[in-house]
């Protein structure tokens, strides 16, 4: 992966060993030199928040089903908590390590801070190197068992509040909670995620699939245009990239592409609703697209080791739902020919700084390709994992219709943020960049919180 050479002066800089932590702070720090250039104070801001306030490791130990001994590696990166408890996923999937988990907390920080809930939250993740796939039901609860056991130590309501994330679905986040209930002998809203019987949130799963769409729907107003009748490229095939498909369709829009590890699949007349709740009963089994393709007809061609961005002639919205870096430079150059109009990530820094580079020259064209990242078109999540929390601590549930509108107008208030403030420290040319609106509109928002609590000055 490309280093990258940091502009501003005397900032810390990530070791090389963490590469997707550096590009993540590149990505912010690059973004901010208009900031900087007003009001320079603020780069002193930027040396203490890009390091974490506490990073915890530990060996999680347990038993397979052959009764023999595993270890992996557990983690938690408490990396802010200047507007409210530390709040992230947790992820387990064997690519987990420190640079991974680093650049989703540093990103989390700003996400949450530009959901604009009234209860706010500070930012961190964490995970290990364990993964479901292939495990029995028992192995997991073993797992989970173990890993809580430590966890529990450095979490609680009010300090640290994780949520599920890739590989931690409700069964992972009910045996974690479990044990924490039994170590704790308490029943309080210690991970967000959870089963609707026992504290959890309707809308919750869909909430980050559904949350980038209704930002698309914003950043169409602009162009007069709604999500009707627009060929849509969606990456991945998980829970995001479900939810997301299926509000576009919805809204009458068309979905050609869905993905996974393997490769990705192209559906010349779009994908339905069925197809779709096909697809989620695969993934609950953890299977791959290349099998559910061979029970369909020729309107749809799999293409192995492919991602799709490449794979139409005529596209007028993509959504990275999979994972980061999956948009390269040259793949934002054929969405571009293919006529695409609007990125909108579903994934975290789901396009490396080269693709942000081709969108962001496309500012000052009639028909640019405008760009919504990750730290703001895919907050729909955390955003409604901050409502099940004051479910949880008002003794109330909401009804579906209640939290999704919520959800919508949360995503709405979030564009506008993006949209005002970048227009305020753009250039005055063309469309405003999105991302710098939302970086600077995030980071006002936690340096100004950290210069009041005496973190910096």
């Amino acid at each position: 992966m490309k280093r990258y050479t940091h502009t501003i002066a005397h900032t810390l800089q990530a070791p090389p060993a963490e590469p997707e932590f550096e590009q993540a702070l590149h990505e912010v720090e690059s973004t901010l030199a208009p900031l900087f250039e007003k009001q320079p104070e603020y780069k002193r801001a930027l040396r203490v928040i890009q390091v974490p306030e506490r990073v915890i490791q530990f060996r999680v130990p347990w038993e397979n089903d052959n009764g023999e001994v595993e270890v992996n590696v557990g983690y938690r990166v408490q990396f802010n908590s200047a507007l409210g408890p530390y709040k992230g996923g947790l992820r387990l999937h064997e690519s987990v390590n420190l640079s991974i988990l680093k650049f989703l907390g540093f990103e989390q920080i700003f996400k949450n801070a530009l959901t604009g809930l009234s209860d706010e939250l500070g930012g961190g993740k964490g995970g290990s190197t364990f993964s479901s796939k292939g495990r029995s039901d028992n192995e997991i609860r073993r797992f989970c068992v173990s890993f809580m056991t430590e966890l529990s130590k450095h979490i609680g309501q009010d300090t640290d509040i994780p949520a599920g994330d890739i590989g931690t679905t409700g069964r992972e986040v009910g045996f974690m909670f479990g044990q924490y209930k039994r170590l704790r002998n308490e029943f309080s809203g210690i991970l967000t995620g959870k089963g609707l019987s026992w504290g959890g949130s309707l809308i919750r799963p869909e909430a980050t699939g559904y949350g980038v769409v209704y930002y698309v729907v914003e950043m169409l107003k602009h162009f007069n245009e709604t999500v009707k009748g627009k060929r849509t490229l969606v990456s991945g095939s998980g829970n995001v990239a479900q939810y997301a498909a299926l509000k576009v369709i919805e809204l009458g829009g068309s979905v050609h592409s869905l993905s996974d590890s393997k490769g990705s699949v192209i559906a010349a007349d779009g994908f339905t609703p069925e197809d779709i709740f096909e697809i989620q009963d695969l993934k609950a089994k953890f299977g791959y697209l290349a099998d559910w393709v061979k029970t369909k007809g020729d309107k749809y061609v799999y293409h192995a080791g492919a991602r799709p961005w490449t794979l139409l002639e005529k596209v007028d919205i993509a959504l990275p739902s999979a994972t980061q870096n999956e948009v390269s430079g040259e793949e934002a150059k054929a969405l571009l020919k293919a006529g695409c109009r609007i990125v909108a990530e579903g994934s975290n820094m789901g396009s490396t700084q080269e693709a942000i580079d081709v969108y962001e020259s496309t500012l000052t064209s009639e028909k640019p390709l405008w760009y919504g990242p990750g730290k703001a078109a895919n907050s729909g999540g955390v955003a409604v994992s901050g409502l099940e929390m004051a479910q949880n601590s008002q003794r109330l549930r909401w009804t579906a219709q209640d939290v999704d509108q919520r959800l919508e107008q949360i995503m709405k208030d979030c564009y506008a943020n993006c949209f005002e403030v970048g227009q305020k420290y753009g250039s005055g040319k063309g469309y405003p960049s999105l991302v710098t609106g939302a970086n600077i509109a995030g980071f006002l928002k936690v340096a100004d919180a950290m210069k009041s609590h005496g973190d910096w000055y």
